[in-house]
């Protein structure tokens, strides 16, 4: 992933230092269980481990590895002959009985747990900004749309709880995703462990907090990465419907709410005057390379018999990019979220524009409750809610002129079915029922 999009530590997880590092856990992780259960010489294994960590962080040159590999053609081959070059004749025992497969799977679940703790850590700090600004705006009211079009009062607040819901049950996914992809394989060729014993792939799963996979046939089974990459599509619309209410808000039209614009900030090289949402525009584009990520990935589950590497071009470029930009992308959000302009002023005066026309279901309602037929009622009301958009006049002092609507409901009652607070008597309920009671009152 390019540098625009990426953020240190996150991008740190792919990086060809880090993943080499990776490579030389499980091998020696594999080591030390063969030698824990008597298949290879425990005092090699020592020393095998006492010159690793003699050399350091220094030990795997990538460029090296990538100079073998040049000759060898084959990643793994060239890593383990670096190793025999650093390392002495106590290498021999390094992927003893192992397949390139062991190794590369293993090292990837360690790789896309850690990423996916780094991916949960910033879906709390977007839950902590919503959950902040829901309760700061819990009884802000605005006009709900349906279509883009004015339907009924609705809070602010209840908009972004909406959202925290939303981003919860997407942690919830991530949860069960870092679960199925934490599997571990040392199981060599075709999966049979006929040259290492399972007893080593449970203790290297052990040793590197994963569980072991019941059934490997050499590979990882890939409907794990495809759940992995299914969770983060998911949690990316969830970014791009939160950024897309957030663009049309901040729509000169409607301006009720606005990204964060920074001293010298500029927002178009041709007009001054700009201030565009281009965070939120950012992320509805981000969305769409996450999301880019899921056939790839399905499609990466079918592999010929027991094993081919046709997925393996794939996820060095699909499983790094998705996560590095959901990474970015969530980081973006929180902070957007924290900062975003709320404008309550702008939001009533939106509310008002329809002539209040919003409350066209409740006099239906009053209407019915008052003895006429349903379509009866409905047929008065439109009419004079027709009159009230044609006409750009208030609905309530149209109902208030129509005789038919008069035989029914009085002034009073009429007046009392304009109160916008009516709609939010329950937010507060609905609050409680997603934070808990305490934040319901």
């Amino acid at each position: 992933m390019i540098p625009r999009y990426s953020r240190p530590e996150m991008a740190a997880i792919f990086a060809p230092e880090r993943k080499f590092a990776l490579w030389l856990e499980v091998e020696l992780a594999a080591a030390e269980a063969m030698a824990e259960l008597g298949l290879v010489p425990a005092e090699d294994i020592r020393v095998l481990r006492g010159k690793v960590e003699a050399a350091g962080p220094d030990l795997v040159d990538p460029a090296r590895i990538e100079q073998i590999e040049a000759t060898t053609r084959h990643d793994v081959i060239a890593f383990l002959t670096h190793l025999e070059e650093r390392l002495g004749p106590e290498a021999r025992w390094l992927h003893l009985g192992m397949t390139s497969s062991d190794l590369l799977d293993t090292a990837l679940a360690l790789q896309l747990v850690r990423a996916c703790d780094l991916l949960l850590a910033d879906v709390d700090r977007v839950l902590a900004a919503l959950r902040r600004r829901a309760l700061e705006h819990r009884d802000t009211l605005c006009i709900g749309r349906s279509h883009g079009v004015h339907a009924e009062p609705t809070s602010f607040g209840l908009k972004l709880l909406g959202h925290f819901a939303e981003f919860r049950r997407c942690r919830a996914r991530l949860e069960a995703a870092r679960r199925e992809i934490a599997t571990c394989a040392i199981s060599g060729p075709v999966g049979t462990f006929a040259s290492v014993p399972p007893e080593v792939e449970a203790r290297v799963a052990e040793r590197l907090g994963l569980e072991v996979e019941p059934v490997s046939t050499q590979v990882v089974p890939r409907d794990r990465h495809a759940a992995f990459c299914c969770a983060l599509a998911l949690l990316a619309s969830a970014i791009e419907r939160l950024a897309t209410e957030i663009r049309h808000l901040q729509r000169t039209e409607v301006g009720e709410a606005e990204e964060y614009f920074h001293r010298g900030q500029k927002g178009s090289s041709a007009m001054p005057h700009k201030r565009n949402p281009v965070l939120s525009e950012n992320l509805c584009g981000l969305a769409r390379m996450i999301r880019a990520a899921v056939v790839p990935a399905l499609e990466n589950v079918v592999l010929w018999h027991e094993r081919d590497i046709s997925h393996s071009s794939v996820e060095r470029v699909m499983l790094p990019d998705a996560c590095i930009l959901t990474d970015f992308a969530l980081d973006r959000l929180a902070g957007l979220i924290d900062r975003l302009l709320v404008y309550p002023e702008r939001m009533l005066h939106n509310l008002e524009r329809s002539n209040g026309l919003y409350n066209s279901q409740r006099v239906l309602l009053a209407l019915t409750r008052k003895g006429l037929a349903r379509q009866e009622a409905y047929a008065l009301v439109q009419r004079n809610a027709m009159r009230a958009f044609e006409e750009n006049r208030p609905f309530l002092e149209l109902l208030l002129a129509d005789r038919e609507i008069r035989a029914h409901l009085s002034e009073d009652e009429l007046r009392a079915l304009f109160d916008p607070s009516w709609y939010l008597r329950f937010v507060p309920r609905i609050f409680a029922r997603v934070l808990g009671e305490e934040r319901g009152s």
